[in-house]
């Protein structure tokens, strides 16, 4: 069953933390977003970077960012196609979640150890 996403976020005062984490869901989002914050990368250069990713899974990961104007695909017309993948502004504005984020996890994680 397919999950209903809001298209408005007024409902309650839940709802704008629903739509943020609906924008960065998934096991994938976050991890390109925060690989993307230190500069403009190819698609293969993040593929390296997430070693356990799926080609398609990454290209519909990217197809979805895109979509919700939080990174820019920018196709250089030569051979073979150049294509690379940046922040947009409104990316670039969740820096400090990710951030936090990370934070929370490798303090998480250092206490949690196996």
């Amino acid at each position: 069953m397919p999950r209903i996403r809001h298209k408005s976020f007024e409902c309650n005062a839940g709802c704008p933390v629903e739509g943020t984490l609906n924008l960065i869901d998934g096991k994938w989002k976050g991890v390109i977003l925060y690989h993307l914050f230190e500069k403009t990368l190819r698609f293969n250069e993040l593929r390296r970077r997430l070693p356990d990713i799926t080609q398609r899974m990454l290209t519909k990961q990217l197809r979805e960012l895109e979509k919700n104007n939080l990174i820019i695909r920018t196709v250089y017309p030569v051979i073979p196609p150049k294509v690379e993948y940046s922040l947009s502004e409104l990316g670039r504005s969740l820096e400090p979640v990710i951030a936090a984020l990370k934070t929370w996890g490798d303090r998480y994680l250092s206490s949690n150890e196996v």
